[in-house]
C-alpha cells in the first residue's frame, strides 16, 4: 500500500514539474499561455474551415458571414503566436486567407 500512494505521489510530481517546463518554455517564447491555448485552438478551426473551403466552392449568406467570423478567429490567434510555430500550417492559412477575401470583396461588390 505504501508502494502505491510513493508511485502515486511521483507520478504527480512528474506531472507537476512538466507543466511547470511547458508553462515556461511558452513564457520564453514570449507568449502568454492563454494565447497558446487559443492557438492550439485555433489551429483546430483552421483545419476544419480549410476542409469546408476547398469542399464548398459557392457559400450562402449565412455560411459566409460564419466562415468570415471563424476565419477572423483563427487571424487573430495565429497573430499572437511566432510564426515558426506554424510553419507546416501556412498552406492551409493562405488558402483560407484566399477565401476570405474573396468572399470579403463578394460581399462588397453586393453591397454596393
Amino acid at each position: 500500500m505504501v508502494e502505491f500512494v510513493a508511485i502515486i505521489c511521483i507520478l504527480l510530481f512528474i506531472i507537476l514539474i512538466l507543466t511547470v517546463l511547458a508553462v515556461a518554455q511558452i513564457k520564453m517564447a514570449g507568449m502568454n499561455v492563454k494565447d497558446f491555448w487559443t492557438f492550439i485552438q485555433a489551429n483546430e478551426m483552421l483545419d476544419k474551415l480549410y476542409a469546408f473551403s476547398v469542399k464548398y466552392e459557392k457559400l450562402s449568406p449565412q455560411q459566409q458571414v460564419l466562415f468570415l467570423k471563424e476565419s477572423e478567429k483563427v487571424f487573430s490567434a495565429f497573430d499572437k503566436v511566432p510564426d515558426a510555430l506554424w510553419e507546416e500550417e501556412y498552406q492551409k492559412y493562405m488558402e483560407i486567407l484566399s477565401k476570405y477575401k474573396e468572399i470579403k470583396i463578394v460581399r462588397w461588390e453586393s453591397s454596393k
